[in-house]
């Protein structure tokens, strides 16, 4: 096998892969439930207005992406979403919840909601994007 052979994934690959780490992951050490929680919000016509993804192990859950459309902003949607999550992981043994965002509106809505930043990386010098900042924040549960 060289260099050569590696090549893009499939997104039954990318699945593959992350079930094959989680479960060589439990016969090494406790972690609690690994799972996925995904949601979403429609309006009547079936069309997405928001969701969620996330996943859960080590008493954590992970929000990786939070997304409600633009014209369907500040209605309590994100809101709900985090909320919903929140009692699904509980229901997973969690304790404590964590993301990353690099959208300072987003940073406010998450600290608004008792996430705080624990750490943070800011591109510099001839970096792409100049002056780029993400933030890593976490919570406890409610």
């Amino acid at each position: 096998m060289s260099v050569h052979d590696i090549q893009l994934a499939t997104p039954s690959d990318s699945a593959a892969i992350e079930a094959a780490l989680l479960a060589d992951l439990r016969q090494r050490s406790p972690q609690g439930h690994n799972e996925t929680i995904a949601l979403a919000m429609k309006a009547p016509d079936g069309s997405l207005i928001a969701g969620l993804n996330g996943s859960t192990s080590y008493g954590w859950l992970l929000v990786k992406v939070l997304w409600v459309a633009p014209d369907q902003r500040r209605r309590g949607y994100g809101r709900a979403l985090i909320a919903e999550a929140f009692r699904k992981a509980k229901a997973l043994e969690c304790q404590s919840a964590w993301l990353d965002t690099s959208d300072c509106e987003a940073r406010q809505f998450y600290e608004r909601l008792g996430f705080s930043v624990f750490g943070a990386l800011q591109n510099s010098g001839s970096q792409v994007p100049p002056g780029h900042q993400r933030w890593f924040m976490n919570t406890v549960i409610p």
